[in-house]
């Protein structure tokens, strides 16, 4: 009962307004402490919803990838069917098909798809090489694509298949030849 008459006398100093200095700190450094760690929550949250949204994205373009590799035999096969009415111009058939073929690639290019370029020297990180041939061109110069290359959000999903040149033999006897002509002037 001795407890009482001090609640007593300290209700009676917070409603005057005469609170003990230890007591306000303590409140006041509290209050700081739960204002830290509700920033530091708030902050944790907003990286948590980034986090949450980079997964997401990554999963989507995961799922597109794999639906892209899927369908390139699809475009594959479209575009013989492109070679083989090349001859029948003009009729309705060709035109039909040559329609489907650009509205099909059209959405294909607007979710993401890219072609692999193929003009120039050979990179092995974009590029499979089916055939070397003899060529007066410099070594690695692509000379003609079997197969189209294609990337996704800088994922390669199929390496462009080519044919790549080689220097020929005689090219390099004549390179010899021409070199040491030069040598004897």
């Amino acid at each position: 009962m001795a407890k009482e008459p001090e609640k007593k006398l300290n209700d009676e100093k917070m409603a005057e307004g005469k609170e003990e200095p230890e007591e306000a700190a303590s409140e006041s450094q509290g209050v700081a402490e739960l204002r830290e760690q509700l920033l530091r929550l708030a902050a944790e949250f907003d990286n948590y919803k980034k986090r949450v949204k980079k997964e997401i994205e990554s999963a989507q373009n995961a799922g597109k990838a794999a639906l892209f590799i899927d369908m390139l035999p699809i475009i594959d096969e479209f575009e013989l069917a492109m070679l083989a009415i090349s001859s029948s111009k003009g009729t309705p058939l060709t035109k039909g098909i040559e329609m489907l073929y650009s509205n099909f690639t059209d959405v294909l290019k607007k979710e993401g798809l890219k072609e692999i370029e193929v003009d120039g020297i050979f990179d092995p990180y974009r590029h499979e090489t089916v055939l070397v041939r003899e060529s007066d061109e410099k070594d690695g110069t692509i000379l003609e694509t079997v197969k189209k290359g294609y990337t996704f959000e800088g994922i390669l999903l199929r390496p462009a298949s080519v044919i790549i040149s080689k220097k020929s033999a005689k090219s390099d006897k004549k390179a010899e030849g021409e070199a040491e002509a030069k040598e004897k002037k």
